[in-house]
């Protein structure tokens, strides 16, 4: 189980978690080891471009939201780099990004699952 699977596991029990990701897939938006707060979200209100802590084929990853698919209750994960990781579906998307380094991602506090 690695850093991302216990801070997923937090935040799924309704926890706002600080720490520091590492790697360089998510730069210039996440740098290695920038603090970043993320928050429980209510998937259905994701939009493209929010920045999700998310499950996708077995692995938990702090990426974008590329797509959305909400008929089917899904959004497309993918980094900053144009890779797309999959789609995962609702109840494996368990928080959103809200600050980075101190400084709030907009709009992404009014999807905070209440």
């Amino acid at each position: 189980m690695g850093v991302l699977d216990g801070v997923a596991g937090r935040v799924a029990g309704g926890a706002t978690v600080e720490f520091r990701p590492s790697g360089s897939s998510m730069v210039p938006l996440i740098r290695s080891r920038q603090p970043v707060v993320v928050a429980p979200v209510d998937p259905s209100a994701l939009q493209v471009g929010d920045i999700v802590l998310a499950r996708v084929s077995g692995t938990v990853y702090l990426h974008l939201v590329s797509a959305l698919d909400p008929a089917r209750r899904r959004v497309q994960i993918s980094n900053n780099r144009g890779r797309v990781n999959g789609w995962t579906g609702y109840e494996r998307v368990f928080g959103i990004c809200l600050s980075v380094d101190g400084v709030p991602r907009p709009g992404a506090a009014g999807r905070v699952r209440g």
